[in-house]
């Protein structure tokens, strides 16, 4: 049993965070929801998030105080501070994001290169509201989650100014991320400072063995762990007993679709099934996408097929997401390659099929060639979220956009047979969240046992 004495205090600094709706997000609002079950309590720092437009004009918009807003219960304390929108941001607001593209970038450079060297920028608000906390609070450990990565700099700067151990959480590659590293400048700036700011952390951890490698080339010997995503399974047991759509048959998608994904191909599969089967009870659902306006126009203008079998919808929390996708009986992955990426780890946990879109279509290969950002040099496996799905029997693995239609056609023939479509998953509860975060707290108490030596 665990007394008042044993229990630990873990600072989080944590940018995306609900109810901010963000894959990014779920992660550390899951250390808050069980940390304290394993003897660490939470202070979770964040941002004031309004979600008043229901898209990524969130991620800009203004706090609703000037004020830090605490929130204290029985899980933990969190600390939501200012958040004042850059001028940059300002204007994208006020006049779209067709007007004043190179002054809005020019201003959210300098921010992004500024922040690192002085307390700056919009984001400021976690470090300044961390900062006042630890002047009247006492803590045992800094974690912060990245990215964006600017949050490691604040606990770096707080590590030291305080004397507390912080630990790096990585969910993405920092410097190695090619979409952060667009310049030459860009890069080596990254790159110093990722060197410089991590090489303070007492631990880092890191969702996959490939991310590491990556940090690895640049703070090579610190201690490491790896904390893959997961599912939350207090949700999952609410929705358990949700039952399948048996009226239509209905194939959904989570979240981003990036330049990679082969988005079109995977329409123009759909569309020709429609065309060849003009009477299917058939949907296909986007939730919370952020190509609303390119769906739209691909359906209308590519694909009439398809107008009255698309449905699109805005961003919505994940427990509510959760219990949509439960009434769904397929859902879509597109192939991340060397990534796995968060969605598959809900769809596991929903058990619905899934399937993957493509492992060797010549246009997905083409798309990646061409887009892909990461460099997969030292990945063990390229197939991360294929070999995820054979290894849980929980879903099919696309070959290219033929055997997708004949994937379609056997998933449909199923459907009109059974009502249902039947997911035969093994060994995911291995995946549960809430196992990560009692590994991390075993290791938030093993550096506080080490630092006090």
């Amino acid at each position: 049993m665990i007394t008042f004495n044993d229990v630990k205090k873990i600072l989080i600094l944590a940018y995306d965070f609900p109810p901010y709706v963000s894959v990014g997000g779920l992660r550390p609002y899951n250390w808050y929801k069980h940390l304290k079950e394993f003897g660490v309590e939470p202070i979770v720092v964040t941002r004031q998030w309004e979600n008043v437009h229901g898209n990524h004009l969130d991620y800009i918009s203004e706090g609703s105080s000037d004020e830090p807003i605490v929130e204290e219960s029985e899980l933990g304390t969190i600390i939501r501070t200012p958040y004042i929108p850059n001028f940059a941001n300002r204007l994208m607001l006020k006049y779209g994001e067709k007007k004043y593209r190179i002054f809005r970038k020019s201003i959210s450079a300098y921010y992004e290169f500024a922040q690192f060297i002085v307390p700056t920028g919009p984001k400021v608000g976690l470090y300044r509201g961390a900062k006042e906390y630890l002047k009247n609070n006492n803590v045992d450990v800094i974690i912060a989650t990245g990215d964006p990565f600017v949050l490691f700099s604040f606990a770096s700067k707080l590590s030291k100014e305080f004397d507390i151990p912080w630990i790096a959480d990585y969910r993405d590659p920092w410097s190695h991320n090619q979409e952060h590293k667009k310049t030459l400048i860009e890069k080596k700036w990254n790159s110093y400072f990722e060197k410089k700011t991590v090489s303070t952390a007492t631990h880092i951890r890191t969702v996959s063995k490939f991310v590491h490698s990556k940090i690895d080339t640049l703070i090579p010997n610190k201690p490491f762990s790896i904390s893959p995503n997961g599912y939350d399974t207090a949700v999952i047991d609410k929705i358990k007993d949700i039952q399948q759509n048996k009226e239509e048959f209905c194939i959904s998608f989570v979240g981003t679709i990036y330049n990679w994904h082969p988005i079109q191909s995977f329409l123009s599969v759909a569309n020709n099934f429609i065309k060849d089967h003009p009477h299917a009870k058939i949907k296909f659902k986007f939730y919370g996408t952020n190509l609303t306006d390119e769906l739209n126009r691909m359906v209308n203008e590519l694909f009439p097929n398809l107008k009255n079998h698309v449905l699109i919808t805005p961003k919505i929390q994940n427990d509510v997401l959760l219990e949509k996708l439960a009434a769904d009986n397929v859902m879509l992955l597109f192939n991340y390659y060397s990534y796995m990426g968060t969605k598959i780890f809900d769809y596991l946990g929903i058990r619905r099929k899934m399937i993957m879109c493509y492992e060797d279509d010549p246009e997905a290969n083409l798309l990646k060639q061409k887009y892909y950002a990461i460099d997969e040099s030292g990945s063990e496996s390229k197939q991360l979220q294929a070999d995820l799905i054979t290894e849980t029997n929980s879903g099919v693995i696309v070959k290219d956009s033929a055997h997708l239609l004949t994937v379609l056609e056997e998933l449909y023939a199923e459907f009109e047979e059974k009502g249902f479509i039947a997911c035969d998953s093994i060994g995911v509860e291995k995946y549960s969240r809430k196992i990560q975060v009692e590994r991390l707290a075993s290791q938030i108490k093993s550096i506080v046992s080490q630092s006090k030596r």
